[in-house]
């Protein structure tokens, strides 16, 4: 597998690891109704979380192919293997134009 693509697959898994208690940081940081003295620590907690568990970091990527360009998110294809799925028939509903 390419290395980008298991870099991705890990920062998928941070992100589900980490992704409760860094909603309820953002909360606690975006609470004005708190004391300063709390929503800034929950900021320096935000700040200490691992840098991938961040969403910024998940790369929609082809499952096939581990293309990062071209992307249908519906089908997590990138265009030029979808194209290839579709007129092979692979993709139930999908099927070439004519007119």
């Amino acid at each position: 597998m390419r290395s980008r693509v298991l870099r991705d697959i890990k920062a998928r898994q941070l992100l589900a690891d980490n992704e409760l208690s860094r909603q309820a940081y953002r909360y606690i940081t975006r609470n004005e109704t708190l004391p300063a003295r709390v929503r800034h620590q929950a900021q320096l907690a935000l700040n200490n979380m691992p840098k991938q568990s961040s969403q910024t970091f998940v790369h929609n990527r082809c499952v096939a192919t581990g293309h990062g360009q071209g992307i249908l998110r519906e089908f997590k294809l990138c265009r030029f293997q979808f194209r290839l799925k579709a007129l092979n028939g692979e993709l139930p509903g999908v099927k070439k134009s004519s007119w």
